[in-house]
């Protein structure tokens, strides 16, 4: 199993985007997957299962924490930052950070579809045993979670939007 923890990890970071909730959550990945290992079918991939149970977390985590972090964040845009060296780094990693918050815009169904397929790099056949459907399933959600996504970056990322548009 510890050959899959980089995976879960990442999918947890991916949906939380903070490090220490992502270390919780894959440590409760595997405790519940070590748990359910009778339920587990041995015919299947295990990788599929792990991230599975590390996505109903975090969208649990998220959700439960929602309320808390959006008053943490409105305290922290009251106060203007202490040095430049913050906005030098956001700006380094313009491109990817505009793109991972667009991606926080969606749907959590929609982030996870994209998190599994794109983010961690899994088949369509991986992606439709960690979500439970068929992989037409996976190819229609993934086609209208892209273009939601599109959608997103056009409206509310234009200068990243620009940066595709040739």
């Amino acid at each position: 199993m510890l050959a899959h923890q980089e995976s879960v990890f990442r999918l947890a970071y991916l949906f939380l985007g903070d490090p220490d909730d992502a270390e919780d959550i894959t440590q409760e990945t595997f405790l519940r997957a070590y748990h359910n290992l009778k339920r587990f079918d041995a015919t299947r991939p295990l990788r599929p299962w792990l991230l599975s149970i590390a996505a109903n977390l975090s969208r649990n985590r998220h959700r439960s924490a929602a309320r808390h972090l959006a008053a943490l964040a409105r305290s922290f845009r009251a106060e203007p930052p202490e040095s430049t060296a913050v906005e030098e780094n956001i700006f380094r990693n313009l491109d990817a950070d505009q793109l991972w918050q667009a991606v926080r815009l969606l749907t959590a169904d929609d982030q996870q579809i994209i998190y599994l397929r794109f983010f961690l790099d899994l088949t369509t056949a991986e992606t439709s045993q960690a979500l439970d459907v068929a992989e037409g399933t996976v190819k229609s959600r993934l086609s209208r979670a892209v273009n939601r996504l599109r959608a997103i970056v056009k409206k509310n990322f234009p200068t990243l939007a620009q940066g595709n548009e040739k």
